[in-house]
């Protein structure tokens, strides 16, 4: 009896410690902060990395220090010849502007504008850029170009180059709501020439023009030689005017340190998976599901828009195996782990817009935990603040199919002719929630994509703020690497400007400049056993990426690049070379030392050199041991592979530069 009592007693005593960890559970599950969760992505990988904090060895230099080929470019874009200051009293007339695009069109066309101005003699006003300036409730305090960009350091930046306001005279607003200024659409590929052909005589005589950029710039990248101060005023505009606002820069900075938390380095990563750019190169076959479909719906858009001469249905591994699709994240994440990153590297995955969702993501995310975005490393009010006080709107609400009632189904049976009749059609596949719920859920029913919704053009306000976060932690990053640059289609795009931007500001920086066509063959000749691959295929990765970081990657980019996007790779028109600083190094033993590798490269001014060669000794890194990072290669790559492992005799020659439009 007394047993069966200390039973019952135990029971209930285990009962009610259950009940207690349950309410305790439900607790904490209410009053902790939700934002607290997120943030605790931040604490995580920093705990997984502290265990190396502080070790600096020659595997480290190997995957995080500089180029020391190009450690003798420096960015240079003041004038180097005679400058006069803006004009004031003899103007031609007023430049309004409406910039259409996301972030990166409109980067490159404020660049274009102010070029423009200046070609012209005119007056800018501050461009207005569609993407906020249509969105409905966004925040009263940030306006059109305001809502990204610091509109008094753009003045302030460009006061000896061009004079800007902010509005037109109050005089020419009135003809302005009344559309009495000509407009003109240029395209990004216009020249000089057509501007004063054919822009300058209608300005000379309306005083205003209306300038309507859709293509992503309205200059052609490239000019004359004689033209080089317009290049390095492109520079100025890009990397020194155009400032984020305060709170974005903040904001940015603070993910910076966040990911730097206890000194460990980070590599950012841009997958490049935009819509547009997938349907107008037919990479639809490598997405799964609705995604294919989407994108073959875009790209039929485009055939009929006229922005495509070629067929709807292309081979998209062909169209790989030529260079013109993306670097799948799971590929990244293979040749990351080839260079000798760790497990638990810190990534930065940047894009505002990443095609095909967390699905492709998987597997990088299976490589390296340490993956991060804007969503993991801030708060939700913190988003909330940069974004401002917003009007509310009504929200998409999923709404079910409707179900037809017994009385409903029975009249259409009396209504459906004589019988007997043949077997309906089998039921149409039920459509579940989670595909109605998002932006692509029109797809499962209707032949048309839908207009944007009020909040959808909000949305589309809010990724400019998303990636203008992404550029400050791309550019700020010890390493970067896109996954889809340089791509062919004559738009700029966002891997390329932080590149270029980078090459601007730091040149030796780690900035890998993949060629897509060689990667592919690389990755086909171990498709059997991507994951284990010989040792022989692991140093043809290494070789590769290790050279495109240096003088050959650059030529390669220059020749590929430059006729798209001249911010994406602005050397040597906003560069210059000190080789007296290089020299304290042993960069003098590289084939570019006291070498010039653009022609029209010059030396930096003496103020630079003198005070880059005292930057230099102050720092005083012990730069003396590229053998020993030889060596360090070649004993990870041993313990890596299997000692009985025969290496295969893969030679793979690399192609010509790949040619997109081809």
């Amino acid at each position: 009896m007394r047993y069966m009592t200390r039973i019952k007693w135990a029971a209930l005593g285990g009962l009610l410690l259950s009940c207690v960890s349950l309410l305790v559970h439900l607790l904490l599950a209410k009053y902790s902060s939700a934002d607290l969760v997120q943030y605790s992505a931040i604490t995580g990988f920093v705990d997984d990395l502290t265990i190396n904090a502080g070790w600096q060895g020659a595997a480290h230099r190997r995957l995080w220090g500089n180029v020391k080929s190009l450690e003798s470019l420096y960015p240079y874009a003041n004038p180097r010849s005679r400058h006069p200051a803006a004009p004031v009293e003899k103007n031609n007339g007023f430049i309004y502007a409406k910039v259409y695009g996301g972030f990166e069109k409109i980067r490159t066309s404020i660049s274009d504008l102010v070029v423009v101005s200046r070609l012209l003699n005119a007056t800018l006003v501050i461009p207005e850029i569609q993407e906020s300036t249509h969105a409905k409730g966004i925040s009263f305090k940030f306006r059109s170009f305001s809502y990204i960009y610091n509109e008094d350091q753009f003045i302030t930046a460009l006061s000896n180059d061009i004079v800007i306001v902010k509005s037109l005279p109050p005089h020419m607003k009135g003809a302005m709501k009344k559309k009495q200024y000509p407009v003109i659409k240029p395209k990004s590929s216009s020249s000089p020439r057509f501007y004063a052909n054919e822009v300058l005589p209608k300005l000379k005589k309306a005083k205003v023009i209306v300038l309507v950029l859709t293509e992503g710039g309205c200059l052609q990248p490239v000019l004359p030689p004689d033209l080089d101060e317009y290049q390095r005023l492109r520079c100025r505009v890009s990397f020194h005017a155009l400032q984020f606002r305060p709170e974005v820069l903040a904001l940015g900075r603070r993910m910076v340190e966040r990911l730097r938390a206890s000194g460990q380095p980070y590599l950012a990563y841009h997958p490049g998976l935009v819509r547009d750019t997938l349907a107008y190169h037919g990479c639809a076959e490598l997405f799964q599901d609705v995604h294919t479909e989407l994108i073959q719906y875009r790209r039929a858009q485009m055939i009929k828009q006229g922005m495509i001469t070629d067929q709807l249905n292309v081979d998209s591994h062909s169209r790989k195996a030529n260079g013109s699709c993306p670097l799948m994240p799971e590929e990244v994440g293979l040749l990351l782990r080839a260079m000798g990153y760790p497990p638990k590297t810190r990534i930065y995955l940047a894009g505002s817009e990443t095609f095909g969702g967390q699905r492709v993501l998987i597997p990088l995310r299976a490589m390296y935990a340490n993956l991060a975005d804007r969503t993991s490393l801030c708060r939700k009010q913190e988003l909330r603040d940069l974004v401002g006080p917003e009007a509310q709107l009504p929200l998409d609400v999923f709404q079910p199919p409707h179900v037809k009632s017994v009385e409903e189904l029975k009249e259409e049976w009396d209504k459906a002719g004589p019988r007997p009749r043949p077997l309906p059609p089998p039921p149409d596949r039920p459509a579940y929630r989670h595909e109605k719920e998002g932006w692509y859920g029109w797809i499962t029913e209707r032949d048309t994509e839908p207009d944007p919704s009020p909040i959808d053009l909000r949305r589309q306000a809010h990724r400019l703020l998303w990636a203008a976060l992404d550029y400050i932690v791309s550019v700020e990053a010890d390493a970067f690497i896109p996954g889809f640059n340089n791509d062919g289609s004559g738009w700029p795009d966002f891997a390329s400007l932080v590149m270029g931007h980078r090459l601007y500001e730091m040149a030796s920086a780690r900035t890998y400049r993949p060629d897509r066509k060689y990667l592919v063959k690389l990755f086909a000749s171990v498709s059997d056993n991507v994951y284990h691959p010989k040792r022989n295929w692991t140093l043809l990765v290494r070789e590769h990426l290790n050279a495109s970081l240096g003088e050959e990657g650059l030529l390669r980019e220059s020749r590929l690049s430059k006729r798209t996007s001249f911010l994406s790779h602005p050397i040597p028109e906003c560069s210059c070379r000190n080789f007296r600083a290089s020299e304290t190094s042993d960069a003098g033993k590289g084939s570019g030392a006291g070498q010039f590798l653009y022609s029209g490269e010059v030396e930096c001014p003496k103020w630079m050199q003198h005070s880059a060669m005292a930057n230099r000794l102050e720092n005083g890194s012990n730069e003396n041991e590229s053998q020993e990072d030889e060596m360090d290669m070649e004993s990870q790559l041993d313990s890596d592979e299997d000692g009985g492992m025969t290496e295969s005799s893969l030679t793979l020659e690399q192609d010509e530069e790949m040619d997109p439009n081809d």
